[in-house]
């Protein structure tokens, strides 16, 4: 077990294994972790911002408290989980065991609900950068203004009835595209309960899925990564072209379907596919494998 201790608004951390912020918040599940002049990462999460820094064997969480450490950053960061565990018996394979060694230091977040559906409509067919310029600019004008840190003005995620207002253009003024109207029909299915987004973690996977698909805007590889990313279904292994090229290369050896290589990866790495898939995709974006 790791040893914490609190100093003024700082949460110091030693020995927490298998936690690398680098890893963590660049493999493509978060939007809003980016880093800071030296090197740490400032995040909102839940309407709390944080700053998150690696120091040889210590992790410095700035502007926390150790209750908020305990009762929300635990269980975002997934930090009761023995990843060491995990990497045993993904290491059985080669493959794996290589990719392993290169993003050794991720964590799937446990991220909300809601925040993290509207947030990969908005990452569909797009780039890290605009993805993350839509988000912020969205937060910006229909989230609740947070605080500041480090000169720096921060803001919540909207809340469904926040955008629930909104009309398509108002929405499309946040970079959003032709994306825009997924999302007010979306928030408008959430608002009317059509889809109950904070029950479907009670569900099984292919259950869960389901509910999902019937969301505007919300695909199949869509609707993995809000499993993945926020309802600890980690059976679950989303899949666009890339992912679907660096299977092929690694291990089908042949052009294929969407379909056969989710069908693979379900079979291959079972109930920890969505470790695999998060291990896969930063080994190969290292490697520029499968672009």
């Amino acid at each position: 077990m790791y040893k914490i201790t609190q100093s003024d608004e700082k949460i110091i951390i030693k020995g927490i294994k298998d936690f690398d912020p680098i890893h963590t918040f660049e493999c493509g599940q978060c939007f809003r972790w980016n880093k800071e002049e030296d090197g740490s990462y400032t995040g909102v999460v839940k309407g709390k911002i944080l700053n998150v820094k690696k120091d040889g064997e210590y992790i410095i969480f700035d502007k926390t408290t150790k209750d908020d450490f305990i009762n929300l950053w635990m269980d975002y960061f997934d930090l009761k989980r023995d990843y060491n565990l995990i990497k045993e018996k993904l290491s059985k394979d080669s493959i794996l065991k290589e990719a392993i060694q290169y993003g050794e230091g991720i964590r799937i977040l446990n991220q909300d609900e809601w925040e993290t559906t509207i947030s990969f409509i908005i990452s569909s067919n797009r780039g890290i950068p605009i993805i993350k310029k839509s988000i912020e600019a969205l937060c910006k004008k229909y989230g609740t203004y947070i605080g500041a840190y480090k000169g720096k003005r921060y803001y919540d995620f909207p809340s469904s009835k926040q955008l629930f207002k909104c009309s398509e253009e108002e929405i499309k003024e946040s970079y959003t595209g032709y994306r825009a109207k997924y999302i007010v029909n979306t928030t408008c299915m959430i608002e009317k309960n059509q889809v109950d987004l904070y029950d479907l973690k009670k569900l099984f996977t292919y259950d869960a899925r389901s509910e999902l698909l019937k969301l505007s805007g919300v695909g199949p590889k869509v609707a993995d990564c809000i499993l993945l990313f926020s309802m600890e279904k980690y059976d679950a292994f989303p899949i666009d072209v890339w992912v679907k090229r660096v299977m092929e290369y690694f291990y089908i050896h042949e052009e294929t379907s969407l379909k056969k290589v989710q069908l693979f990866s379900q079979e291959k790495f079972k109930d920890l596919a969505g470790f695999a898939q998060q291990y896969l995709f930063y080994y190969a974006r290292e490697l520029g494998i499968g672009k």
